[in-house]
């Protein structure tokens, strides 16, 4: 297990993932958040590119419906 930071908090996850699997891990659906990485927006079409490595900080948003 790794350690990172997300949305504040210290999480373990498994490592040699990428930010796709991240996602899916915690139920998020790629396709509807943003996800920021050391400061840095990734991609959508790089979450499965994106490596997921110790001590980094994510902030993840998750997009939701209305008006």
């Amino acid at each position: 297990m790794i350690t990172v930071v997300l949305n504040g908090r210290e999480r373990e996850i498994q490592p040699s993932g990428f930010v796709g699997d991240m996602l899916k891990a915690y139920g998020l659906n790629p396709a509807m958040v943003v996800v920021e990485r050391n400061g840095v927006i990734v991609p959508r079409p790089r979450y499965d590119q994106e490596p997921v490595e110790p001590g980094d900080s994510f902030e993840v948003v998750q997009m939701m419906a209305g008006g």
